[in-house]
């Protein structure tokens, strides 16, 4: 089972790790572009969903990873693939980037 973090408890999350976590948005470069997260207590890595299988290697197996999409599909699909490659600190940002702007932070545009 995948954790399901709202950005709404995204600090308590953060707090809870044990190592510095790596949100992993795995939207298209166009959205990413459009509205994104700012990186404060976490690292952010860019890669589309179609392309983790190919990127694995970018991917630290020990660290913390919040995957991030648009409303938290495809990000719970990246997920469970990560967690079926051995990655065991896996959680989905629920809701995705709309959930972030709506609950976290009004500055990041909705689309």
């Amino acid at each position: 089972m995948i954790e399901q973090v709202r950005p709404a408890d995204w600090d308590d999350w953060v707090q809870a790790q044990a190592a510095r976590p790596l949100v992993l948005d795995v939207r298209q470069p166009w959205e990413v572009h459009t509205a994104s997260v700012q990186p404060q207590e976490f690292d952010l890595l860019a890669i589309p969903m179609n392309e983790i299988p190919a990127r694995l290697a970018e991917l630290p197996p020990g660290r913390p990873i919040a995957c991030l999409c648009h409303h938290g599909a495809r990000s719970q699909r990246v997920a469970l693939f990560l967690q079926h490659q051995g990655y065991a600190a896996v959680a989905n940002i629920a809701g995705g980037i709309d959930a972030w702007s709506r609950e976290r932070d009004p500055s990041v545009p909705l689309y």
